[in-house]
C-alpha cells in the first residue's frame, strides 16, 4: 500500500485549478475574543457543490482513461460525496452512479440527481454500502470511487488546507472534522509539508468515536452506525489509507456533542451569517471547548460544508438570541 503525499496534493491542486473554487478563509472579531486567539476559517461550505468532497472528486476521477471515462463511475455516499461524484462526473462527461442511504437529507438527494447521478438507495442500518457498490461495479464495468480511503481523493482533499497555508501562513493549531478520515489525512499531508509545527486535530461526534479509538488503540475500530445529527461524519470505521496517514502525522482527535454543534451552527449563522451543515461544525465546536488552551494563537478551522436542509437547520438551530432560545407566539 503506497501512501499519497504531499506531492500528490500538489499535482491535485494543479488538477482541480479553474474548477474548484479557491475558497475564502474568514475571520471573526467575535470568536477571536472568545477564545482569546487568532482564528482562521476555511470556508468550504462555499466550495462548488457546497462542501470540500468536490475536491477529492474531481481529482479522482480526472485520473480515469478513455474507457474508464465511457463505462462510468460509481460511489456511495450519505451526501457531500454522492453531489460531489455527480457534478465532476457531469463536468468530465461521463455517466455516475450513486449509493446513498434511504434516509439522507432530501437537499443532498435532489442535489445529487440534479448533477446527473443516477440514486440507488440502500438501507444504512442493515445493509452495505461498500458491498452493493463493488457489486455495481463488477456488473456494469464502472470505477468505484469510495468517498475517503483512495489515494486520489486524500490528495484532492489535502488542497483545502494547502490553500488556507498559503493565505494566511504557518498556524499553531488546525482543527479538521473527521469521518472516514480523507479530509484530515490529505490536511495533514499538506500541514506537514507547509507548516510543520501545527499541531494537527481531528474532530468526530461523540457518538461516533471511531476514530479517536483507533488513533489510541493503534488498530482501526469498528462501529455500528453513530446516531449523531453529524450525517457526513457516520462512518463506521477509517481506511486504511487514512488510518496510516492520521496516525504517522495528527497530533490527537477530539469528539464533541451534538448540543456543541447545534452551538456552533447558532454561531455561524447568527454572527458569521453562514449555513453550516452539522459536520461542518466539528471542528470549530471542539475548539471552542478548548479557548483557553488556544490563548494567544493562530487557528485554522475547517468548515467542511454547508449542505443542509433548511427545514432541519431551522428545527436544530431554532429562534436565537444572545442570552438564549426564546418562544415566539
Amino acid at each position: 500500500m503506497q501512501l499519497p503525499t504531499f506531492e500528490d496534493v500538489a499535482a491535485a491542486a494543479a488538477r482541480i485549478a479553474g474548477h474548484a473554487h479557491r475558497t475564502p478563509v474568514l475571520t471573526s472579531t467575535t470568536a477571536d475574543q472568545a477564545l482569546g486567539a487568532r482564528l482562521f476559517f476555511k470556508c468550504e461550505n462555499l466550495q462548488r457543490m457546497g462542501a470540500f468532497k468536490f475536491r477529492g472528486a474531481f481529482n479522482a476521477l480526472s485520473c480515469f482513461d478513455a474507457a474508464q471515462r465511457r463505462a462510468g463511475v460509481v460511489a456511495f455516499s450519505s451526501g457531500n460525496h454522492a453531489q460531489a461524484i455527480a457534478l465532476a462526473a457531469r463536468l468530465l462527461d461521463m455517466p455516475s452512479t450513486i449509493v446513498m442511504p434511504n434516509d439522507a437529507p432530501a437537499t443532498k438527494v435532489a442535489a445529487t440527481r440534479g448533477y446527473g447521478g443516477r440514486v440507488v438507495f440502500y438501507d444504512r442500518y442493515r445493509e452495505d454500502r461498500e458491498a452493493i457498490g463493488r457489486r455495481l461495479a463488477e456488473e456494469y464495468g464502472l470505477t468505484l470511487i469510495p468517498p475517503y480511503d483512495h489515494p486520489h481523493v486524500i490528495a484532492g482533499q489535502g488542497t483545502a488546507a494547502m490553500e488556507l497555508l498559503e493565505e494566511v501562513g504557518p498556524l499553531d493549531a488546525l482543527f479538521v472534522c473527521l469521518g472516514g478520515g480523507g479530509l484530515l489525512s490529505g490536511s495533514a499531508l499538506a500541514t506537514r509539508a507547509l507548516s510543520p509545527g501545527t499541531r494537527i486535530y481531528g474532530v468526530e461526534p461523540e457518538a461516533g468515536d471511531d476514530g479517536q479509538r483507533s488513533f489510541r488503540t493503534g488498530a482501526i475500530v469498528h462501529i455500528e452506525t453513530p446516531a449523531t445529527i453529524a450525517d457526513g461524519a457516520q462512518t463506521q470505521h477509517l481506511g486504511r489509507f487514512t488510518f496510516e496517514i492520521i496516525r504517522r502525522d495528527v497530533d490527537d482527535i477530539f469528539t464533541v456533542s451534538d448540543a456543541a454543534l447545534v452551538d456552533a451552527m447558532r454561531f455561524f449563522a447568527s454572527r458569521m451569517k453562514m449555513v453550516v451543515e452539522p459536520t461542518g461544525c466539528l471542528g470549530f465546536a471542539a475548539a471552542r471547548e478548548r479557548g483557553a488552551l488556544l490563548a494567544g494563537q493562530r487557528v485554522g478551522v475547517i468548515v467542511s460544508g454547508g449542505n443542509v436542509d433548511l427545514a432541519r437547520f431551522a428545527a436544530l438551530v431554532g429562534p436565537y438570541r444572545t442570552d438564549g432560545p426564546v418562544d415566539r407566539p
